[in-house]
Order: C-alpha cells, then sequence, then structure tokens
C-alpha cells in the first residue's frame, strides 16, 4: 500500500491501523485510507475514504462518493450516489442525547431511537460542517464549510451559516451555457 489510497478488503487491510468489522459490506474498487474504523455499515462502489473517518452500523454510503478524513458518519446516516463530504464533518442522530435515563442508569441502545439523516444524490458539504438528525440535503446542494444544517435544504442550492440559511441557487446547466457565450 504506497498510495493515500488502494483498493482494500476488510481482510487484507493491516489490522493495527485499521478497523473493518466482519459485517461492513464494501462495494467494488472502494478506497481505504489507513486508521479508519467501519463496522455495520455499506460503502458503494469506487468510494474513498480517507484517515481518521468513523462510519456506524446502519449507515449507507453511495457510490462514487469521497469522505474526507476526521469524518463521523453515525448510525441512521444516508449519503446518495457522488457526494462529497470534506474534512471534519459530523453527523448527529438524537435531538435530545442523554447518558442515563430517568432512573439515573447509564443508557443502552433499547433507551432512544436513531433519528434518520439523508444527503442526497451529487451534494457536496464543507469541511467542518454539523449535520443534525431529521434533515435531508438537497440534491446537488453545497453546504458551506463549518455551517451547522439544522433543518431540510432544497435542491441546487448553496446554503452556509449556523444555522445553514439559504443563499442562493446554482445556475442551471442553460445558465451556465449562457455565461459561457
Amino acid at each position: 500500500m504506497n498510495t493515500p489510497y488502494d483498493t482494500a478488503t476488510p481482510s487484507d487491510v493491516e489490522r493495527d491501523q485499521t478497523s473493518i468489522a466482519p459485517d461492513v459490506k464494501l462495494g467494488r474498487n472502494v478506497k481505504l485510507s489507513k486508521f479508519i474504523n467501519l463496522y455495520g455499515c455499506e460503502i458503494g462502489d469506487d468510494t474513498r475514504i480517507g484517515p481518521f473517518v468513523e462510519i456506524q452500523k446502519r449507515a449507507t454510503i453511495g457510490r462514487r462518493c469521497k469522505i474526507s478524513s476526521h469524518t463521523f458518519i453515525c448510525e441512521g446516516v444516508t449519503i446518495e450516489d457522488r457526494v462529497f463530504i470534506g474534512h471534519g464533518v459530523t453527523f448527529i442522530n438524537d435531538s435530545y442525547p442523554r447518558a442515563t435515563t430517568a432512573e439515573g442508569d447509564l443508557q443502552t441502545e433499547n433507551d432512544w431511537r436513531v433519528e434518520p439523516t439523508r444527503v442526497r444524490a451529487g451534494a457536496s458539504i464543507g469541511s467542518g460542517a454539523t449535520i443534525l438528525s431529521n434533515v435531508t440535503i438537497g440534491e446537488n446542494t453545497i453546504v458551506g464549510a463549518g455551517s451547522v444544517v439544522t433543518r431540510d435544504t432544497p435542491a441546487n442550492a448553496i446554503v452556509a451559516g449556523n444555522p445553514a440559511k439559504l443563499l442562493r441557487y446554482l445556475p442551471t446547466s442553460d445558465e451556465r451555457a449562457h455565461e459561457q457565450r
């Protein structure tokens, strides 16, 4: 393994530098960096996963995605095809996290419900963004670096800020062709 991204399967990645559980489903030509933690997730064909990424169980990553370093993708997140995720992006799956139950016992999986998040095809999420639960990021939408997405975003939009707000829509292919004339 001489390049930052090499085609790998759970059986041929160095165990002391990468943690890939046997229940991970990897598509064809998935490229994995060292120092990642994958368990119970599914990753589509031709996707690249950077170093220091964790992808939890019941998370799904589509085909031809790029997940940059230091990103956390928790249970309940669905990322569709051709999505770019920048460095240090964090997904959230619980609106009201607590360590203990009302009785003071440590919570278990049975004490809370996963809240889903979806990133539609072709979207790009800038470095350092936080994506809250129960949110859908629209197709081809660009989320600005450092943004906090607290609600659904429309397709073909540019959103940024805390909380993320619509800045403008991306030009259509007709508008781009007109600008090039």
